[in-house]
């Protein structure tokens, strides 16, 4: 049955998932997961790598694993959560926007002892900071970076969004998305997220004109190079 004009279709909040079978492992990834089961020099360690490309996702892994504190470095305000052993999670870590306070963060952590890991878009010691000390415990940080994605790790990721959004979407359509999107999982996920929007309302299996309709290779091109992903919940699923 076609879907009624006359009813306004509800969008629903699209959830990332960040268990341990929803990540997909690849290549661009094994030097971050290998990192995560050794011994991290000053008990300190930053996975880095473009949007979308798994470090959040590997930070919940390990943060449920180990029983970590999250700290989210957007909202970060105060130190009122940090534990007073075991492990913290810092995601974001690049976006603290108080350089004292994520000086103390790392002060506080080595003086309790806590394990740390971090995600971050760049490296630490990339970090455009201003505090002496602080760029020098940047510096310091043991790093694992996680590259952009091959051809298979994109093929599987669209799978994957295309089936948490419950999309029926024919091959050739696939095939356009993969071949005129932006490679980047940040594309992608808006890719899936404006057919999903659209699906809404046109209803129907999504066709190759569909996606040629509704998906702008600047628009996503913008979305790439941003590293913003407005119809995602969070940037660093995959």
């Amino acid at each position: 049955m076609p879907p009624d004009p006359n009813q306004l279709p509800l969008p629903f909040q699209h959830q990332p998932r960040y268990d341990s079978p929803d990540f997909i492992p690849a290549e661009s990834n094994r030097e971050a997961r290998a990192w995560l089961d050794t011994e991290w020099p000053d008990q300190r360690l930053a996975l880095f790598g473009p949007p979308g490309c798994g470090k959040s996702h590997l930070l919940h892994i390990w943060a449920r694993r180990t029983g970590a504190t999250m700290l989210a470095g957007q909202t970060l305000a105060d130190l009122d959560g940090m534990p007073d052993h075991g492990a913290l999670a810092l995601d974001d870590g690049d976006l603290v926007r108080d350089e004292t306070l994520l000086f103390h963060l790392l002060n506080t952590a080595r003086d309790r002892g806590l394990r740390l890991l971090i995600a971050a878009r760049t490296a630490p010691a990339r970090w455009p900071v201003r505090l002496p000390d602080l760029s020098s415990r940047l510096r310091a940080i043991a790093t694992a970076e996680i590259h952009e994605p091959d051809d298979e790790l994109l093929v599987a990721l669209l799978q994957r969004l295309i089936a948490d959004r419950q999309l029926i979407v024919t091959h050739p359509a696939r095939d356009w998305i993969l071949t005129h999107c932006p490679r980047s999982p940040a594309a992608l996920r808006e890719a899936v997220a404006r057919l999903d929007r659209e699906n809404l309302v046109t209803g129907g299996p999504v066709t190759r004109t569909l996606a040629a309709k509704v998906l702008k290779d600047d628009e996503l091109d913008e979305v790439s190079i941003a590293g913003l992903n407005p119809s995602s919940d969070h940037p660093g699923f995959l």
